[in-house]
C-alpha cells in the first residue's frame, strides 16, 4: 500500500458508540473513527454505527458521510462489536457509496462477511435489478484477515495491530500513527503488557473499563468473567501510570451504578494524568 502524508491534516478520534452488550438507548454499540480530512478509518461496528456516523457528519465531520464509509478494522468478532456490519455494508451503498467496503479483522472475518452477503443476496439482487437506481459495486466487501504487526499504511496513516487478552479467540488492539498524532485503542481486553508498550507516550489512549467498586456487587460468575476478560478502573490506572498518554479516554464503560464522576474518581485515585469518560459523538 502506498503512503501519501498530508501534514496539514490533524487526526481526530470520533466516538460513534461507547456502549457494551447492555442495550442502553443513549449509547450505541462500540465503534470509533480515526479521521484525517475527508478520510475515515472505522474501528468496530456495533449496533447503530451508520446512524451515529451520519449524526457526526451532520455535526461537521465530513469524513463520516455515508458514501465515505469505506474502511473498517475489527478488534474481535464479539456480537456487540460486529452487529452493525450488515448495516455498514448495505446502508452506505444505498446512500451512494460506490467503492467496496474494505474490512480488516481477525480470522473468522471472511466467513462472517460471506454469511452476511448470502443472507442479503435477495435484497442486493432486487436493488440492482429492480427500479432502485443503486450502483453495482458499493455492496461488495474486500476482506483481509490480519495478524499482529503492521496492517495498514495509506494516506498518511499507519496502523499496527497487537494481540490483547480477551478469551480464547483472536483479539487485537490498534496503534494509529499519523503525521501529527499517535492514538492507541485497546479493544476489549484484560490488562495486557503489549498494550502498555504500544501506548507508552502516545497522544491518546482509548481504553475499555469497568468500575472496581461496582465489581464487588456482581455475582461470582460475572466477577470471574470480567476479571479475566476486561480491565477495572484500578488496573487501568496502573496501565496509564506506566504508559503516560497525554489523554486517557474511557470507552466501553461498565458503570454498575458508579456514574461518570464515580468512574473517573476511581481512575484518578491511581492516575494523575488527564482522563475523560468518552461519550457518543465525542471528538478528541
Amino acid at each position: 500500500m502506498s503512503e501519501v502524508a498530508d501534514e496539514t491534516l490533524d487526526a481526530q478520534l470520533v466516538l460513534l458508540g461507547t456502549g457494551t452488550p447492555n442495550a442502553e438507548p443513549d449509547r450505541a454499540g462500540p465503534s470509533s473513527a480515526v479521521v484525517m480530512g475527508e478520510k475515515a478509518c472505522l474501528v468496530d461496528c456495533g449496533p447503530g454505527v451508520v446512524r451515529r456516523a451520519v449524526a457526526a457528519w451532520r455535526n461537521g465531520v465530513e469524513a463520516l458521510a455515508p458514501r465515505r464509509l469505506q474502511r473498517l478494522l475489527l478488534t474481535h468478532l464479539h456480537s456487540d462489536h460486529t452487529a452493525g456490519l450488515a448495516d455498514l455494508i448495505l446502508t452506505p451503498w444505498t446512500l451512494g457509496r460506490a467503492e467496496p467496503l474494505e474490512v480488516l479483522g481477525p480470522v473468522g472475518t471472511r466467513t462472517m462477511v460471506e454469511h452476511l452477503l448470502r443472507a442479503y443476496q435477495a435484497d442486493i439482487a432486487e436493488r440492482i435489478g429492480g427500479l432502485e437506481p443503486c450502483n453495482e459495486t458499493g455492496w461488495q466487501v474486500r476482506v483481509e484477515e490480519i495478524e499482529a504487526g503492521r496492517v495498514y499504511v495509506r494516506d498518511g496513516l499507519r496502523v499496527e495491530a497487537f494481540e490483547v487478552q480477551h478469551g480464547a479467540w483472536p483479539a487485537f488492539g490498534f496503534r494509529f500513527e499519523t503525521p501529527g498524532r499517535t492514538m492507541v485503542m485497546s479493544g476489549d481486553t484484560a490488562p495486557t503488557e503489549s498494550l502498555v508498550e504500544q501506548a507508552r507516550g502516545c497522544d491518546l489512549l482509548l481504553h475499555e473499563v469497568y468500575s472496581a467498586a461496582g465489581f464487588a456487587g456482581r455475582p461470582p460468575a460475572w466477577q470471574r468473567y470480567h476479571a479475566h476478560m476486561h480491565t477495572s478502573t484500578r488496573e487501568l490506572a496502573e496501565i496509564a501510570a506506566r504508559a503516560r498518554p497525554r489523554l486517557l479516554v474511557l470507552h466501553h464503560q461498565l458503570f454498575w451504578g458508579a456514574g461518570v464522576e464515580g468512574l473517573l474518581s476511581e481512575v484518578r485515585a491511581g492516575y494523575d494524568g488527564e482522563v475523560v469518560s468518552g461519550v457518543d459523538l465525542g471528538v478528541y
